[in-house]
């Protein structure tokens, strides 16, 4: 097979041999394997790429980080080891730091709200695309953990003072949030999560409700506790600048207008994923709890910290950081009252 058509350059070949009838196409990295709603999400996404081009422009995806594992993503993506991939913000919290705001612990647990508040600041802040641009990144479209939630076995959180001495698996600023509140924080992946409750090496992991059916938590999880508070929304589909530069104005058109569709599509699909979780659980009669409001609000204060942490460096990389955190706020509350009114774009009007 021939080296992978990767550079600006070597695409600017492939929109020559466009002209003469046939398709450019785009190489894409994806960490995970080709399976699950995050896979078809994205195989959502090169099919509408394809529709909007009219058959001009297609994407082939390497599966389960078979180019470059995903804490490389964004120096691979910018070096044009792929044209584009999906890149986790947590991993670069400097590289990522405007998307690192969808990441953030400010309250709002639909998928499909954070989503689409994000993708608008990714896509109108000049001062985000200009930092993209000085790394010679382009934002496409945007993913979702969906809500952070607790899972443990051998334990219940049934309120906030039940994390004390706690082994939980945290990531970002949810994990040191747990830590504050008095549990233990144990490093490791959510994919070894399984074996780590199995194990007793943890008592709880962090994770989505998805993750459930997906990975099979469900045969672990002794009890289920929805923080229902925030997500893990720095997850999205990242594209060398200079390979998007030399696309046709037409074939960027197609993209960007499938990448804003994304949220919309991969919000149907977890929205599903989700309720299917649940009902795994409530089938086999596992506890699920909820915070109280009280709990809330303490966990809400738990969280500010991070919040200021982020602004400062926010503000450090030439971003105004507070009016972000206004901005992402404003919209969470805009698009919440778009689907209390108008429900939600898959659902039958």
């Amino acid at each position: 097979m021939c080296k992978l058509a990767t550079t600006a350059a070597t695409a600017a070949l492939f929109l020559v041999a466009g002209a003469a009838g046939a398709e450019t196409t785009l190489f894409y990295s994806e960490g995970g394997p080709n399976r699950g709603v995050r896979a078809e999400a994205t195989k959502w996404l090169i099919d509408e790429v394809a529709r909007q081009s009219d058959g001009d422009l297609s994407i082939d995806v390497n599966w389960g980080g078979a180019l470059f594992s995903d804490k490389v993503a964004v120096q691979s993506i910018r070096d044009g080891v792929a044209d584009m991939g999906t890149v986790i913000g947590a991993y670069f919290p400097q590289d990522m730091i405007a998307y690192g705001l969808a990441d953030l612990p400010i309250p709002n647990s639909d998928p499909w709200v954070g989503m689409r508040a994000i993708d608008e600041i990714m896509r109108s802040d000049e001062k985000i695309v200009q930092n993209l641009a000085a790394q010679n990144l382009v934002y496409v479209g945007t993913y979702t953990t969906s809500a952070v939630q607790v899972g443990c076995k051998g334990k219940e959180i049934k309120s906030l003072d039940d994390l004390a001495g706690v082994k939980v698996r945290g990531v970002g600023a949810y994990g040191k949030m747990f830590h504050d509140l008095g549990a233990t924080p144990v490093d490791m992946s959510v994919y070894e999560a399984y074996q780590g409750l199995e194990t007793g090496v943890i008592d709880c992991t962090q994770t989505y409700t998805y993750l459930i059916h997906a990975l099979k938590f469900n045969e672990v999880f002794d009890s289920f506790t929805e923080i229902d508070f925030g997500q893990i929304g720095s997850l999205g589909v990242i594209m060398n600048k200079g390979v998007f530069d030399s696309l046709t104005p037409e074939q960027q058109d197609a993209l960007m207008t499938a990448g804003r569709g994304l949220a919309d599509e991969y919000g149907r699909l977890v929205t599903s994923a989700n309720a299917q979780s649940l009902q795994i659980l409530a089938d086999q009669g596992t506890p699920v709890y909820k915070l109280s409001d009280e709990d809330r609000v303490r966990f809400a204060a738990a969280g500010e910290p991070y919040i200021a942490d982020w602004i400062a460096r926010a503000d450090a990389a030439g971003l105004d950081g507070q009016a972000l955190v206004d901005r992402y706020i404003e919209l969470v509350g805009t698009y919440a009252k778009q689907r209390d009114e108008q429900g939600y774009p898959w659902e039958p009007k």
